[in-house]
């Protein structure tokens, strides 16, 4: 029987023709997401998805869905997340599924609904918002969802509630920043939400609303109107173009796979099982759009927008289906002048929909390299083009190594490696901290981010990055292999499960968001608390929910 312990490899392909879960549908500046979850619908056998509960499938599907709204809608400024079920909004993540699924997969599962969570936030700050109409009880996950969205309408029916149940009834905490959007986005006292998340029951009607749970309730019979009404107000604050914009379609992404190597257009990865390493390559543009109407034209096959779809494919892909694979070595290909003159294009015509759009994807997607469990060493070489938006990805990694010179044995010898800092660097793309990833490199020097920022522009090569602190070692050709298989050698021989944590610590200095806290508190503590036995044991609340039988605690304090 195939379980979670033995599920195939997860692919996060899908389209709305594909969908079982979710309905997607425009109506002018409008669009309606539907949850309608299939109960025989689970991304792999053995549980039902009663109550429109969910599990990693249904929130596959939803972050297309929104990917679509994004790029295939831009006439769409709000959009309304409601349920197609009676008297259920959601019911949260999948009891059954979690009870029964591995450490890693509650993982991996925690982390993608949390991006997708976060990235309602961030394309409400770019202009697309988003209403949560509650027409049902909204419980766990359920009411999770319904935090991510820019408001809350709850239907007024005696019975409907939010709640986060996962205290009293399953032993662990809500998984997808519940206990942060509580209290940090919507502002509910504290005492209020120490009360609320203790109550399995939940709270409905005007307590919702006095106790910022909610920001309206409303009749069933008026819910309609209501929920039309407030995604009106919504649209009229959007900053997206609306009507008459064309938006372009987002294709299935082309992927060969030979053994351990995948290739997309603009990507490549591989696979050393060996050395537990994947070396994943980013091809720089050939190319600049002479203006926006060749951007437009050119559709998901712009070079930005194609690369960040497969360096997102990429990642996803890797981090759900190769577990033992647990350092990544990141390089670029290509023209560092192109990439220079491409992001001057972009810089030039941000305003545009589209470029923003792009530009917004591109730093989600750089925000889900951040909290992926893996070590990340860049490897700056001659013909790599580590410029601005790809510079990113160097920054984004725990160290960087930059070769001296070039490699003697090079048939066809290449410059030697330079990098080059420009206004992605600087400001456009922030962390999940909201600082960039230069801010946070020199959190503890403001003359040394000044000396960087003063650089924007040059090209640095490896004497000069060094100086400036931009890169970790220069090896030159002789060290350079060597060098780097040490590397990856220590890599492998220290505990994954240390390293997952140091990782996290140490890329994210700086003060705490709300965002920062989701992952860092309730990604980390979340699964910690997932495996201890008053969980997760065989007399522990995750396993005996259901049963009719109380859980039986271990009251130690640890």
């Amino acid at each position: 029987m195939t379980t979670l312990e033995t599920a195939p490899e997860v692919s996060f392909d899908t389209s709305p023709e594909r969908y079982r879960h979710w309905r997607l549908a425009t109506d002018g500046e409008i669009a309606t997401l539907t949850l309608d979850v299939a109960e025989d619908g689970g991304i792999v056998p053995g549980y039902e998805l009663k109550m429109n509960s969910y599990d990693l499938g249904v929130d596959i599907e939803l972050h297309d869905a929104v990917q679509r709204i994004r790029f295939e809608h831009p006439e769409v400024k709000a959009v309304v997340v409601t349920s197609g079920k009676d008297r259920m909004f959601c019911a949260g993540a999948n009891i059954k599924m979690l009870a029964a699924s591995p450490h890693s997969w509650k993982v991996n599962f925690c982390k993608f609904t949390n991006e997708t969570r976060n990235g309602f936030e961030d394309s409400s700050a770019a202009g697309l918002k988003f209403l949560a109409a509650v027409n049902g009880a909204a419980a766990g996950g359920g009411y999770e969802l319904a935090l991510a969205c820019d408001e809350i309408l709850l239907v007024d029916d005696n019975s409907s509630a939010v709640s986060l149940p996962e205290v009293p009834l399953l032993g662990v905490l809500p998984g997808t920043g519940g206990l942060t959007r509580v209290v940090d986005k919507r502002g509910v006292r504290r005492d209020l939400a120490d009360l609320f998340s203790t109550t399995a029951e939940g709270v409905r009607g005007q307590r919702a609303v006095q106790w910022r749970l909610v920001d309206e309730v409303a009749k069933a019979r008026d819910f309609p109107d209501a929920a039309a009404r407030r995604a009106a107000e919504l649209a009229a604050r959007s900053t997206r173009p609306g009507a008459g914009a064309q938006g372009i379609a987002l294709t299935p992404l082309h992927r060969e796979v030979d053994g351990d190597t995948t290739r997309y257009e603009h990507v490549r990865v591989v696979l050393d099982r060996d050395a537990g390493t994947a070396t994943i390559t980013v091809l720089g543009p050939t190319s600049v759009p002479g203006d926006v109407e060749e951007l437009r034209a050119q559709g998901d096959r712009a070079w930005l927008l194609a690369a960040t779809r497969e360096l997102d494919d990429a990642i996803l892909r890797l981090r759900t289906n190769e577990l033992e694979i647990g350092t990544w070595l990141l390089r670029t290909e290509g023209d560092g002048a192109t990439v220079a003159a491409y992001d001057r294009f972009l810089l030039d015509n941000r305003q545009d929909w589209l470029v923003a759009e792009t530009i917004g994807f591109y730093r989600r997607t750089a925000k889900r390299l951040d909290t992926t469990s893996r070590s990340l060493f860049a490897l700056i070489e001659p013909g790599s083009c580590f410029v601005g938006t790809l510079l990113e990805i160097a920054l984004a990694a725990d160290r960087q190594y930059m070769l001296e010179g070039q490699f003697e044995d090079d048939e066809r010898p290449k410059p030697p490696a330079t990098i080059r800092l420009d206004e992605f660097n600087t400001g456009l793309l922030p962390m999940s901290n909201d600082l960039t990833r230069l801010q946070v490199r020199f959190v503890g020097s403001a003359d040394d981010l000044a000396a960087a920022e003063a650089a924007t522009g040059r090209d640095l090569d490896a004497a000069a990055a060094a100086e400036l602190g931009l890169v970790t070692a220069t090896p030159d050709d002789i060290d350079w292999e060597d060098e780097i298989r040490l590397v990856v050698e220590e890599r492998g021989s220290f505990s994954p499960d240390a390293l997952t944590g140091m990782e996290a610590n140490l890329r994210f200095a700086g003060a705490e968001t709300p965002e920062t806290k989701v992952f860092g508190r309730l990604t980390a503590w979340q699964n910690w608390i997932f495996q201890r036995p008053n969980a997760a044991g065989p007399e522990g609340a995750l396993r005996r929910y259901g049963s009719g039988r109380r859980a039986d605690y271990d009251r130690k304090r640890v």
